[in-house]
Parts: structure tokens; sequence; C-alpha cells
């Protein structure tokens, strides 16, 4: 069975237009996942944690047969083999994925929370979602049309490039 998410992706060092594409790349070299489409990548003021440099963001759809747990451990996979450290919470890093949604699923786990349980309140991640859903799944059941949001919410958020390349 197919199944329709939507990942986040983000980048603040190195070539961070680079580390996007090639995670869009390993992310769909399995087989069991295939990005279907990417929205235009974003360059967008850090929120929370440390000083660091400003982040590239992007969200792309992905069409895959993995259960929600064993896309998120894809995701981890990918982060691992580009060299992504944790640190230090919000800190910089090569590359980020964070699942988004999941179908219409809600999953409320240990170390797994779909939908990502703050991504209506981040602007970089709102801006490039809604270039591919116009009213996705929130964490707790509002939609978008129900949110109250303030310029605050799409703040620092800049177009940077056009969509990465998928499939």
């Amino acid at each position: 069975m197919t199944h329709r998410a939507f990942v986040g992706l983000g980048s603040n060092l190195g070539d961070r237009l680079e580390n996007l594409q090639g995670a869009v790349t390993r992310l769909g070299e399995g087989g069991d996942a295939r990005v279907v489409r990417s929205s235009r990548v974003y360059e967008t003021d850090p929120v929370g944690g440390p000083e660091q440099p400003d982040y590239l963001n992007a969200v792309i759809e992905v069409e895959t047969s993995l259960e929600p747990r064993a896309l998120l451990e894809r995701c981890l996979q990918v982060e691992w083999a580009m060299r992504r450290v944790r640190d230090e919470r919000w800190g910089p890093r090569v590359i980020d994925l964070d699942v988004l949604t999941y179908d219409d699923l809600e999953v409320d786990e240990p170390g797994l929370s779909i939908p990502h349980p703050r991504m209506h309140e981040r602007g970089f991640v709102l801006v490039p979602l809604l270039e591919l859903t116009a009213d996705p799944m929130l964490s707790g059941g509002p939609r978008v049309q129900d949110l109250r949001l303030s310029a605050d919410t799409f703040g620092g958020v800049r177009l940077f490039a056009p969509p990465l390349r998928t499939g």
C-alpha cells in the first residue's frame, strides 16, 4: 500500500542547497520511498538555539510503502549518512529531515509525533508546505484555515531557489 507523507528539510552548514538536494536523492534510493515533488527553497532566520547561520528550508512530498516509524528511520539514516551531528538542541546542522504528516494519521509515540507538533508555529515549515498542500493536517486536529496566523509566523522567510529536483 502506498502512503503520502510530507517531509521538511533544513540545512545551515556547508553547501546548504546541495545538502537539501543530496537528502532528496538519498531518501529516494531504497525504492520504498519516492519523492514526488518539492516546494521551492526558502532562506530562513534560525529559530531558537545559539547564534548560527541562516537556513535553507523546503518541503517534499513522498509516496512510500514504509510505515511511519520506518520512514522516520530512513530520514535518520539520511542524516547520519550526511554526517549530521546532534550536539546541541536547535543547533546548526548539515541536514535535518522531519516527517511532518503521513496520510491523515496521528501518531504520538516516543520519538515520533505526527503531525509534527510545532509546524503550525514555524513559517519555515508552513510556507513551503502550503505550496504542496492547501490544508495540511495539524497536530491536535485544527486545519490551517482555523489558525490565527500572524506576520511573526511568516517573518524571516525569503524565497531562495526553485524546487529541488525529484524522481
